[in-house]
């Protein structure tokens, strides 16, 4: 599977800042200082319909992380996968008398162009889960024979005993767990589990969904959370940097991937840090593909909505906070890009180089981007009622926002 074009990020004058960013798994902000390349693996969309905001606003706090680690000079290995094959998707596709694979291929398009043109930094791979498959067998197999594994009527599962940092992604107890696996695609009432808890790793074929060649473990198609994981330990190794997604993948998705490549592996920790978007609210709700209460981005793109203005509006709420969207959320982000665009249009002005700074620190300190937006804004109303004789600083600004926070003037 192929990803999106790179947009270019510009070179700035002076140094970039390590990266300071909220763990949950111990709850505290690190600093990471990655050793040569930084690795990042970031969950991507089940393809059954188009990217909405909340899908966009995480990606794009991904994106700042990049981008702080690549003005601080670091290469950066991003991966990213594609839930091509999954429930929802198989259902929706039935629903709408549609082939899945077809259905599929479409989303994912489009999921592509939607981030080219909010220049969103691509994946180096960027993998499917049917592609994947190859890959994940033969782990399947491992858990199963090193007894990490177990057979139920045909499906394999994980156990979650065979992991002694089980639970240390999270922090939830059984209960909390219990509920939210039911909630997120697990099936902990199903009787004769060893624990409730357990997750799928291979499910056997079922009459009218597709299957693959399971080898030892018969035909099938993969569990949710060992997709991730092969992935990531195939292009990324065990100990990579940052494990990203939403809020709502800590659990069960990335405890249940953490553990199943502590157990895979015998090392510790999976990733070094985990690191979750907040949610998007609509109309009070969390904003979901399972509720329609969706605002999508090829949409406001196809009503002559600016891409830089949507990215504006994602970039005026901290990442780890939810969100409500909203037409004022979108005004003042299409006001806000009319004024930058204005104020880098003269040819000199204002100073830039502490404004550059005040961007580098905001982000570098928990990726605080409405503190870098607030940067932006006195730079500019400074040179609306001051203005001033530094020729290149317009330039300077101009760079630094497309560099840094991915908009471009």
């Amino acid at each position: 599977m192929y990803a999106w074009p790179a947009s270019d990020v510009p070179a700035l004058p002076g140094t970039g800042r390590d990266l300071r960013i909220h763990d949950t798994a111990t709850g505290e902000s690190i600093t990471l200082r990655p050793e040569g390349t930084a690795r990042l693996y970031v969950c991507g969309i089940t393809p059954y319909d188009a990217t909405h905001i909340g899908h966009a606003a995480t990606y794009n706090a991904f994106d700042l992380v990049q981008r702080v680690w690549l003005d601080n000079k670091r290469q950066v290995h991003y991966v990213q996968n594609v839930t091509d094959v999954d429930d929802p998707l198989l259902e929706r596709a039935a629903r709408d008398g549609e082939d899945w694979t077809h259905l599929a291929e479409r989303e994912t398009a489009l999921f592509r162009e939607d981030m080219t043109a909010l220049r969103m930094l691509p994946p180096r791979q960027y993998v499917g889960a049917v592609e994947s498959i190859p890959l994940i067998v033969p782990l399947v197999e491992r858990l199963r024979d090193a007894g990490a594994a177990y057979e139920l009527e045909g499906d394999v599962y994980f156990s979650v005993e065979a992991d002694p940092h089980f639970g240390t992604v999270s922090h939830l107890d059984a209960e909390a767990m219990r509920l939210l696996s039911a909630e997120r695609g697990g099936d902990p009432e199903r009787p004769g589990k060893k624990n409730p808890l357990d997750p799928m790793l291979w499910m056997a074929a079922r009459a009218g969904e597709p299957s693959w060649d399971g080898a030892s473990l018969g035909s099938g198609r993969p569990g949710w959370h060992i997709e991730c994981v092969a992935i990531a330990l195939e292009h990324l190794g065990m100990g990579f940097d940052i494990q990203g997604g939403g809020s709502d993948l800590a659990f069960p998705h990335h405890e249940m991937g953490a553990s199943h490549g502590q157990a895979l592996t015998g090392e510790y920790p999976f990733a070094k840090a985990y690191v979750h978007a907040g949610l998007v609210a609509l109309d009070g709700e969390k904003m979901s593909k399972s509720r329609g209460n969706l605002v999508f981005v090829s949409q406001l793109r196809r009503s002559g909505v600016d891409p830089a203005a949507i990215r504006l509006a994602l970039l005026a709420h901290h990442y780890r906070t939810d969100w409500e969207w909203t037409d004022a959320v979108l005004e003042r982000a299409q006001e806000r890009l009319a004024v930058w665009r204005d104020a880098v249009s003269r040819p000199d002005g204002p100073a830039a180089e502490a404004t550059v700074e005040a961007l580098r620190a905001a982000l570098a300190d928990d990726l605080d981007a409405p503190a870098a937006l607030a940067a932006v804004d006195r730079w500019a109303a400074l040179q609306r009622t001051e203005g001033g004789t530094d020729q290149g600083a317009p330039g300077v600004i101009s760079r630094a926002v497309d560099a840094l926070l991915g908009v471009a003037l």
